[in-house]
């Protein structure tokens, strides 16, 4: 059995993630699909590394990771969409968790649409 102080730690921390994951439309949110197909072409590990990174940089302040089901481009999975208030969807297809470090960083910290990983660059016809 954990002790009491145990218990609350670990209660502190699930109850920062799941408020991480509250939706708020003034926020920046990133969505990852977490449909079968997505989970089978590797979105968890993108999540958890979204998820980590901004919790990590202290930017859950104005930043909010979710899950989605079906985004419908199963081909293209993992997707990790990024919604900034007031800006175009940005859509960021075939993820990793190298590239989506990537993403925190250069997009989300930076600013930058990083371009060779989004649904535009893929040239889909």
């Amino acid at each position: 059995m954990k002790s009491l102080e145990e218990l609350k730690a670990i209660r502190e921390k699930m109850q920062n993630q799941v408020s991480m994951r509250a939706e708020d439309h003034t926020h920046t949110r990133v969505v990852v699909g977490m449909a079968t197909c997505g989970i089978a072409a590797g979105a968890r590990p993108v999540l958890t590394t979204l998820s980590n990174l901004v919790q990590e940089k202290g930017l859950t302040d104005h930043i909010s990771v979710t899950q989605t089901g079906c985004i419908g481009l199963c081909q293209y999975e993992p997707i990790v969409e990024v919604i900034e208030p007031g800006k175009p969807k940005i859509t960021y297809i075939k993820m990793n968790p190298a590239k989506a470090a990537e993403i925190v960083d250069k997009h989300l910290i930076g600013g930058h649409v990083v371009d060779e990983y989004t649904m535009a660059a893929a040239d889909i016809k």
